[in-house]
Order: C-alpha cells, then sequence, then structure tokens
C-alpha cells in the first residue's frame, strides 16, 4: 500500500479525504490554497514541493513517498521524467479528463484500490450517484421551466464558453437549466467576442461562475456594459466562490468533485429554489 503520498492536485486530497484516507498525505502543491482542514492541521509536518516547473525534489525525496498522484492537463506531467530519474513511484488521477460529474467522482474508487481500501471507496461512491439521480427526478417531475443560463467572464479581450457536453454544462442541464451557448459541440471551450458574450448574456436569465467577483460591484467593474443586462439588473448572478479561504484557495476547485450531489443540490437551488431547503455549500448569490 501507498502509505506516504505526495498530492500534486487539491482534487486528490479531497479524493482521499472523501474515503478516510488523507492521513496519508505527506506533501502537496501550494499549501495555503488548500481547504481540507486536516491538511491545515498539520501544515507543520506537510511538505510543501511548489508547483509544476518549479519543484523542490530535495524535499519532496526528504519526503520518502510511496507515490506521488499527478495529474496532466495538456499531455504528460513535466515531473514524470524526473521521478522516473528519482526511482520515485507515480500515478496520474485522471478526473480531469472526465466530463461526467459522476465519472469524475468516481475516480475515488481508483484511488482506493491504490490505497488498499476498495471497499471503502466503492462504499462511500455507491450512495452519491443514488443522491445525484433523485435530485434530477426531483427537477423532472416539479419543474415547469428551464431558465436559461450564461457562463463564465472574460479573459483578456475573450469569452469562454464551455462545450454543450462540458462537465459545467451537464450540471446545469441535469439541474434544470438551460445552457444559453448551444453552437459548441466540440470537446473544449471555444471562444467568443466580448460583442457576442453580451448578446448571449442580454437572453440569459441567470449568470453564473463569474470568475474570482465575490460582489455584484465586482462584476460591474469587469465589464461595466453587462451592468444593463436583465440577469444582471435582476440580481440572478450567482459564483461558485462560496467557500474561498484567506489565500484565494476556492474549495470549489477541490472538493467539489467528490461531491457532484451537492453541487446538483446547489445548481437546482438556483434554477428551482423552491425544491431545496438546504443552504449552498459551493454557490452564493452574488449582492
Amino acid at each position: 500500500d501507498a502509505d506516504r503520498i505526495v498530492a500534486m492536485s487539491s482534487t486528490h486530497i479531497a479524493m482521499l479525504d472523501a474515503i478516510g484516507e488523507v492521513d496519508r498525505v505527506v506533501g502537496v502543491s501550494g499549501i495555503d490554497y488548500i481547504s481540507n482542514p486536516d491538511i491545515q492541521a498539520r501544515r507543520d509536518r506537510i511538505g510543501d514541493v511548489g508547483y509544476e516547473g518549479n519543484i523542490n525534489y530535495e524535499l519532496l525525496l526528504s519526503l520518502d513517498p510511496d507515490l506521488v498522484l499527478l495529474y496532466g492537463v495538456n499531455g504528460a506531467s513535466g515531473m514524470e521524467p524526473k521521478l522516473r530519474e528519482l526511482g520515485i513511484p507515480f500515478m496520474y488521477v485522471g478526473d480531469y479528463l472526465e466530463e461526467s460529474p459522476l465519472g469524475k467522482a468516481e475516480w475515488m474508487v481508483a484511488l482506493s484500490e491504490v490505497v488498499g481500501c476498495r471497499s471503502e471507496g466503492e462504499k462511500v461512491f455507491a450512495e452519491i450517484p443514488v443522491r445525484y439521480n433523485a435530485l434530477i427526478q426531483r427537477v423532472a417531475e416539479n419543474a415547469l421551466d428551464a431558465p436559461s443560463v450564461m457562463l463564465n467572464m472574460p479573459y483578456g479581450d475573450s469569452w469562454f464558453m464551455p462545450s454543450a457536453g462540458s462537465y459545467a454544462v451537464r450540471l446545469i442541464e441535469d439541474a434544470g437549466g438551460d445552457y444559453i451557448y448551444k453552437k459548441n459541440t466540440g470537446n473544449a471551450s471555444t471562444p467568443v467576442d466580448m460583442e457576442e458574450a453580451y448578446l448571449l448574456a442580454s437572453a440569459a436569465d441567470l449568470w453564473l461562475n463569474v470568475g474570482m467577483a465575490s460582489t455584484l460591484g465586482e462584476v460591474k467593474a469587469a465589464c461595466p456594459k453587462f451592468a444593463d443586462t436583465r440577469c444582471f439588473r435582476n440580481g440572478y448572478v450567482y459564483n461558485n466562490n462560496a467557500r474561498t479561504n484567506a489565500a484565494g484557495g476556492n474549495d470549489y476547485f477541490e472538493s467539489a468533485v467528490v461531491h457532484p450531489d451537492l453541487l446538483l443540490r446547489d445548481l437546482v437551488k438556483i434554477f428551482h429554489p423552491e425544491l431545496v431547503e438546504e443552504p449552498f455549500v459551493y454557490y452564493k448569490r452574488l449582492k
């Protein structure tokens, strides 16, 4: 079993936490941005090995890891050759390749196999699709309409709109929302110009995932023209940064992967508030 693990992504920590094995983590990347309370409680005993492209391999070696958990967003991780050279075992956790919310979460089962507690991983995961699908059913039986949804904020001069099959859009559709940008049927986000983004936002009932913004004022400062859209004027702007720590680390990018049912419930609460009593977990309405 891998008793001493270096986790290069916060989602790896969330998966280990979900199966009750987070105490195996001896090293991380960017400890300040990690929300996990167990990691923060042990921060003086956990090595922060830095970020890819600038890894402290001396520190990494001193942690004596049995396994380094990697991710490779654009192909292989740059750490691979050095880890081979040092004889340190590594494994890719491929949740980032999955567009299915349940598919992402299921990687906790693969990880549980590696740490020798597969039955625990299967048991924890088994409950998630049950809760997730029950929410889909509730929406299907009770929701009368599907509000149209605008996503994201500008990045430079472009506005990236996810594909219709992407993780974010699948969650929206499963929650009984209607993603406003139907043109992108590819497998990556596509840039639209600011004019098209404005037209899309003007037609939308709701606007979600507005970057780092925590207030309507910050959204307005970032894109002033968009303050006269209906969704902005009505205050139907929501962001997935309700759980942000002091350093700016957002737990949405950490633990939401293993809680797709909670994420879906948040979205159902936004689109069909009468169907959900529980408070928001990852989302908040901006004021």
